[in-house]
């Protein structure tokens, strides 16, 4: 059966199922604590989301950003996001690559949900480097991603010649996708985000971890 490597053609394709995956009974305490820390940390914040998908976390940073740019290269998904009930007013959705952020919205903040993991280990400081470009010395970075847990996390599939695990997913049509998903351990996060931001801080959940930082 062939396999599917298109990481953006996947997320289209899910758009409409993809928030089945917040409704895992043992997920639901990490989640509240989750949604607590997202609307605390970017109170009147002026917030860049970066991959926002179907809109899940944008209604968090609605609730107590002062502004907010959710961005996702993916029209499918952000289709979806559109539906939502935000506050008049506080949230503009724009089709954007996150490796090709133009400047815009002046913003101070930015918020990456589940994003970080897709993201290639080679190709990570390149990011890096054009995220910081974009919001400039002493912006807020706070990213969200999962914990690998046996039976819960879809398995391991491969491992590349850079490090980067592989999943393969199954979606509803009965087609498979092979998704780049790495679980980074602490120290890892620490020295691969240490060389672009400072005052780095890690939550680790049971099935997330929350890292906040600011750009040095």
């Amino acid at each position: 059966m062939t396999v599917h490597t298109d990481l953006q053609g996947y997320y289209a394709q899910r758009a409409a199922s993809y928030e089945e995956v917040y409704a895992k009974p043992e997920r639901q305490a990490d989640l509240a604590r989750l949604h607590q820390r997202v609307r605390e940390l970017f109170a009147g914040q002026r917030v860049l989301e970066i991959a926002c998908g179907t809109g899940y976390w944008t209604a968090d940073l609605a609730a107590t950003a002062a502004q907010v740019l959710a961005t996702d290269i993916n029209p499918a998904v952000l289709d979806v996001a559109r539906t939502r009930k935000l506050p008049a007013g506080k949230v503009t959705f724009a089709l954007a690559d996150a490796f090709d952020l133009q400047p815009g919205v002046d913003v101070n903040a930015c918020f990456a949900g589940f994003w970080w993991s897709h993201v290639g280990r080679e190709v990570q400081d390149g990011f890096l480097d054009r995220l910081q470009a974009r919001l400039g010395k002493n912006a807020q970075v706070v990213m969200i991603d999962n914990v690998y847990v046996e039976g819960s996390s879809t398995p391991i599939a491969r491992t590349d010649a850079h490090g980067n695990t592989y999943q393969i997913r199954r979606l509803p049509d009965d087609t498979r996708h092979e998704v780049l998903k790495n679980f980074p351990t602490d120290s890892t996060l620490r020295k691969r985000l240490g060389g672009h931001l400072k005052d780095i801080r890690i939550e680790r959940l049971d099935h997330y971890w929350l890292l906040s930082a600011r750009f040095k």
